[in-house]
């Protein structure tokens, strides 16, 4: 077990305080707050997303630009893999620079502007500017908001599950209208009234979390580790190199938009292995604490492979939304792009019901590998269930809804939990730079949803789905069988 004196280090001073302000379905106050611009956030980024994929590969005459679908799926999920390692960077910001309340309020200002541009700019122009600023801003976002919320939680908080769950509800509800309002202004007046609509939806998150943020704790201004003004110079120096690396790389044609997915994995992968040596290697955490960046490792795997299939929402499932479902419900012809406004959902009905057994439960719940292990082994069941319909051209939408009933059930026992993990897990002096980790785990399986895209089509369709299904179940049952070793290393934390 932890000490007092390393859970009081490791835990903001009024985070005590806060937990007995039971104003918000029993949680802190300031919940509300933070679920609220989450929810305002996902409401852009997916209903965004959702149009995105559609807009790359339909053609001209379709208002499109008709880029290939195997290069637009690759896009997608390069781009989703980018918003979660530009997590790297909105960590080390809200640590060291800014802190996490104004981290987070100025990443929302640029996912904002993101949008606009998306909306005013026409072309390639529009989403190479458009994408960079949102993908920026969701970085820095969401591994603020996640910090913040862990930062209302003292370490040992048996709510804390549950208040995630919560927070993880209003990131729901903003993926379930997102769609459907974006949806809705491409099919009356075209892709980029789409992309207005989700830049009012931010416009709104963005006014009502300015109107709040004072409410915050102490904690959420203060930095864990300052920058020295020799470090400042330094990581300056260091943002500067990797920007014109980049542009070299890109300008140089090696970064293409068929290997684009690559060179993110590479990057992601880069960023995961600095972020694990920081912590390991810094002389001034406990013996507690890097025994518990150990135990995460295998946690970091595992949470890769859920997100490689679970992304494939946006990807490959998007492609079979649009080629294979048949969207002809009720005498209404409805756009494929809704397949992204099932899971939400399911999510929404289902989180409350999920917080409540974990509240109910305490001390009795499930430990966190657990909960990881039977997340990734549904997602597996979820992929093998396509196999149902293998060869079908005309496929009933209510097999995508039992897949993303069994994929909502999975992502409840690992999404929420991960957060709040990475939270618990945190050495004092890197609480943000831990929850940053988390989502360079979410970023590579993003990443890996576009780029396994290319090997999917009609004719491979069953090896696909029969292949990632049973690896997937196999890997959760590996996690289940380390969990001796990985509780053991958690020291204390389950």
């Amino acid at each position: 077990m932890a000490s007092v004196s390393e859970s009081a280090q490791a835990t903001p001073p009024n985070a005590q305080h806060n937990s007995e302000g039971k104003t918000f379905f029993g949680h802190p106050r300031m919940l509300a707050n933070l679920f609220s611009v989450e929810m305002w956030e996902r409401f852009s980024y997916y209903g965004m997303q959702g149009i995105m994929i559609y807009y790359l590969y339909y053609s001209v005459t379709e208002s499109g630009l008709g880029i290939d679908q195997t290069a637009a799926t690759g896009i997608i999920g390069a781009y989703g893999g980018m918003v979660y390692l530009l997590a790297i960077v909105g960590g080390f910001v809200g640590d060291r620079i800014l802190g996490p309340e104004r981290t987070l309020f100025y990443s929302a200002l640029l996912i904002m502007a993101g949008h606009i541009g998306l909306a005013v700019i026409p072309g390639v122009a529009g989403v190479v500017v458009g994408l960079i600023l949102v993908a920026l801003g969701s970085g820095g976002l969401k591994t603020n908001a996640s910090a913040l919320v862990g930062s209302l939680y003292s370490r040992t908080d048996e709510r804390r599950d549950a208040g995630f769950t919560i927070f993880y509800m209003g990131v729901n509800i903003g993926s379930l209208f997102g769609p459907i309002l974006t949806g809705w202004g491409w099919n009356h007046w075209g892709f980029h009234a789409g992309f207005l609509m989700a830049a009012i939806g931010m416009a709104i998150g963005l006014t009502q979390y300015a109107l709040t943020r004072k409410n915050l704790p102490a904690s959420a201004h203060e930095l864990s580790s300052p920058l020295s003004s020799s470090e400042k110079k330094k990581y300056s120096l260091l943002a500067v190199a990797i920007l014109a690396i980049v542009v070299i790389l890109v300008l140089t044609g090696l970064i293409t938009p068929t290997n684009l997915a690559s060179w993110v994995m590479a990057f992601i992968f880069i960023g995961a292995i600095a972020l694990f040596t920081l912590m390991l290697r810094d002389k001034q955490i406990t013996p507690e604490e890097h025994s518990r960046v150990v135990s995460f490792i295998p946690m970091w795997i595992g949470n890769a492979v859920f997100w490689a299939l679970y992304q494939q929402q946006f990807t490959v499932m998007a492609v079979y939304s649009d080629t294979r479902l048949n969207w002809h419900i009720l005498g209404m012809e409805l756009t494929p792009n809704l397949v992204n406004s099932i899971n939400p959902i399911f999510i929404i009905i289902f989180a409350p019901l999920f917080s409540i057994m974990w509240t109910r439960l305490g001390s009795r719940q499930p430990g966190s590998v657990s909960k990881f292990s039977l997340g990734i082994i549904g997602v597996g069941i979820a992929f093998l269930i396509f196999l149902t319909q293998a060869g079908n051209m005309s496929v009933n939408v209510g097999w995508i809804v039992l897949i993303l009933f069994v994929c909502t059930l999975a992502e409840l026992s690992i999404s929420p939990v991960g957060s709040s993990l990475s939270t618990k897990l945190a050495p004092a002096r890197h609480r943000v730079n831990m929850v940053a980790l988390y989502f360079t785990s979410v970023a590579l399986g993003t990443v890996l949803a576009g780029w396994l895209g290319k090997f999917y089509s009609l004719e491979t369709e069953v090896p696909y789905f029969l292949w990632l299904g049973i690896g997937t179940i196999i890997v959760g049952s590996i996690l289940w069988s380390l969990n001796k070793w990985i509780t053991r290393k958690m020291a204390g934390v389950r």
